[in-house]
């Protein structure tokens, strides 16, 4: 197979330095239509490592959090390790998280690109990558209550009893599951407790934005969305109490990680801040909603138990 020099040390970045990919391991690589060119690039570095690589194409899904046909979750579970670039996020399914649960590594790449995948952010020092966010998700899951101001707007909501996560890049563990490009720690927010507005100024809904899109929440649930795209966000999320969850507080933690309008990469630009709608059950809180839409504010002020963390977009951490 002929590829091209970044393509391969990134292939080789995610199987054998994040994945930690043996030889006779089952990979199995799992894409769509959008994104077969790089899991073919993927796949074959499977081969090269003495693993048994398998490729499933499947049919480009329609939303983020939707689940796979049963055959590719049937897969995904009798697999040691699973890697998924597609152009939808497997993240937040049931598949993903039946897979993880019977041991299987994972990592899902959605919405990945060829600039990100030769690009900078899969380059990073994942030993720094991995130290900020653990130390980040560490001080959410100490933390009872997170504000987020910018633009005049302000949005508060309660971590207390929640787990703050990493997400390190390092995906070498029995059952362990992460975003590649890595870098972000996350926390599923109290369900019902999110209260004000927050202006998404980085990208949501595949684009970087052009003018903040402001989203007003009341007892944890979207009341309303003003500025560019709050029509398609809205639409997507369809009327139900669910897919208007406010699921996810995250922060970014990859120096290297650029806005691209990509959630994959954008979510994980150091100092900025993301928020989701939808589901968060795969990662510790009670709504499944079959979809997950991340949006990123490009340089917030957040506070935690009204600690300032990050001032305009820089980490101030001890």
């Amino acid at each position: 197979m002929s590829e091209s020099a970044p393509a391969r040390a990134a292939a080789g970045t995610i199987l054998r330095d994040c994945l930690k990919v043996k030889g006779n391991e089952h990979l199995l690589i799992v894409t769509d239509d959008s994104t077969e060119a790089i899991a073919r690039e993927i796949w074959g570095f499977g081969f090269e490592l003495g693993a048994r690589p398998m490729l499933m194409v499947m049919p480009t899904g329609s939303r983020n959090g939707e689940e796979p046909p049963r055959a590719v979750a049937e897969a995904m579970k009798g697999a040691d390790v699973v890697v998924c670039p597609t152009r939808f996020s497997l993240s937040h399914t049931r598949a993903r998280r039946e897979a993880c649960e019977g041991g299987a590594r994972i990592a899902t790449l959605p919405g990945i690109t060829r600039e990100i995948f030769e690009g900078g952010a899969l380059r990073a020092d994942y030993a720094v990558v991995a130290k900020t966010a653990m130390v980040i998700a560490e001080m959410l899951t100490n933390a009872r209550r997170a504000i987020i101001t910018g633009g005049g707007l302000r949005l508060e909501m309660s971590l207390e009893g929640r787990t703050g996560l990493a997400d390190t890049g390092m995906i070498d563990r029995p059952g362990a599951f992460g975003n590649l490009p890595g870098g972000e720690a996350f926390i599923a927010p109290v369900e019902g407790t999110a209260e004000g507005e927050i202006a998404i100024d980085g990208s949501m809904l595949g684009g970087v934005m052009s003018e903040p899109l402001v989203l007003e929440f009341r007892r944890g649930i979207l009341q309303s969305a003003r500025g560019p795209g709050a029509r398609e966000l809205l639409q997507v999320l369809g009327e139900t109490q669910e897919a208007r969850n406010l699921a996810e507080l995250g922060v970014g933690c990859n120096p290297l990680a650029t806005l691209r309008g990509v959630v994959l990469e954008d979510e994980k630009v150091l100092g900025t801040v993301h928020v989701a709608l939808g589901t968060n059950s795969s990662f510790g809180g009670k709504v499944s909603a079959g979809v997950h839409l991340d949006g990123v504010v490009r340089a917030p002020d957040l506070y935690l138990d009204g600690s300032r963390v990050i001032a305009g977009g820089k980490l101030l951490l001890h």
